[in-house]
């Protein structure tokens, strides 16, 4: 997902950065909003090279096709080190775009990991340094609003719940620190997409063995998750536990002075579907403990929340998308009751191949739809 930030969505994306920018009230009519620039970047081996390279300020869609690369499946849009927008899983014959308001003036990067030239300048032209140009739109600065009240409130529920999975295993306490694995990344995985725009901080809490260089560097949860079901002893794992916690509260005080733009919520919640029919349903996230159901309606979840705070704006102009998004998530949530066991999810190992298949359909159906929300909120 980010990074790396930046559903997500490990994806990538929601992408978050308080000076790239808001949506905000204003007495008086709204003025339209003008059209975006469209920014076009193909991934190839070369790179990711920007066309055109500057821009003026504004409303900014970056589309992005992969040329034939297998090295270069992804790109980044960062400022002072913050991943503001992304896109990733492209491969090679694959297109995909993300959507932003680059109110913000100055130099940025674009970026790709994989290529022979892997940073690209990119500038905006104009604008200014104060949040809050975009058109006026009380439903829009609602949105925002409420999904930083949702990440607090999931960052609130996070630190403790991983407070009892850390202290179980300071304890070597094998059965409850299982248990409370799945209950405390439920906190994490809905709103991924934050994590990951803060650099380093979602690897460090949710990095999988593939995604460092030097094992003995590796921390965070699938650490631990290795430890316990594959190795099946907790010993050595206290380090790992407290550097677990030191990040988590990192996290909580983030996202306190977070703010949001509204084609964030939107970009955000496609690049957590797209992180769970790539690689939640592939079960690689998961893939000593089997919990990966658990991560999967975690991020449909989140995915959610954000298409609900965008719903009212985007039922006012295009009310046959919103009802046809709003049935195709219904579609989603009852292809995972099935897995439903208790108070949570069956062992992903025991679900074959063909209904991996059809909730990844599912997850794609859905996607898809959604994928055009951010062009018509931006």
């Amino acid at each position: 997902m980010l990074p790396r930030v930046v559903i997500g969505f490990r994806g990538g994306a929601v992408l978050l950065v308080s000076t790239v920018v808001l949506v905000a009230g204003c007495s008086g009519p709204a003025q339209p909003a003008p059209p975006a620039t469209e920014v076009k970047i193909s991934l190839s081996d070369s790179g990711c090279e920007p066309k055109p390279a500057s821009v003026p300020a504004g409303p900014v869609t970056f589309s992005i096709t992969n040329s034939g690369s297998r090295f270069v499946t992804e790109v980044e849009l960062l400022r002072e080190n913050r991943i503001l927008g992304e896109k990733e899983s492209l491969m090679p014959g694959m297109s995909g775009s993300f959507s932003l308001r680059l109110d913000d003036g100055g130099t940025y990067l674009i970026h790709c990991a994989g290529g022979a030239t892997n940073s690209w300048p990119f500038t905006v032209t104009g604008g200014s340094s104060q949040p809050g140009t975009a058109p006026g739109n009380a439903s829009l600065l609602a949105a925002t609003q409420g999904y930083h009240d949702y990440v607090v409130a999931e960052v609130d529920q996070f630190v403790p719940a991983t407070k009892q999975f850390t202290d179980a295993v300071r304890a070597g306490d094998m059965d409850k620190a299982k248990q409370m694995f799945p209950l405390a990344r439920l906190h994490y995985e809905g709103i991924e997409p934050v994590a990951e725009s803060f650099g380093d901080l979602d690897p460090s809490i949710d990095a999988r063995i593939d995604d460092v260089d030097n094992p003995a560097d590796w921390t965070g949860f699938h650490r631990i998750e290795k430890a316990m079901w594959q190795d099946k002893t907790l010993a050595g794992m206290g380090p790992v536990a407290d550097k677990l916690d030191a990040d988590v509260i990192t996290l909580k005080a983030k996202v306190a002075g977070e703010t949001y733009q509204t084609a964030q919520l939107a970009n955000g919640a496609v690049e957590l579907l797209n992180e769970v029919s790539t690689k939640k349903v592939t079960g690689e996230e998961d893939r000593y403990s089997h919990t990966d159901l658990w991560d999967f309606a975690a991020n449909v979840d989140g995915a959610r929340k954000c298409f609900e705070l965008l719903k009212p704006a985007l039922a006012a102009k295009d009310p046959d998308l919103a009802q046809r998004l709003e049935a195709r998530f219904t579609d989603v949530a009852d292809k995972l009751s099935k897995y439903r066991q208790g108070d949570g999810y069956v062992d992903y190992s025991t679900v074959p191949e063909d209904q991996r298949r059809e909730l990844a359909d599912a997850v794609n159906a859905l996607a898809e739809p959604l994928s055009r929300v951010a062009g018509l909120v931006v």
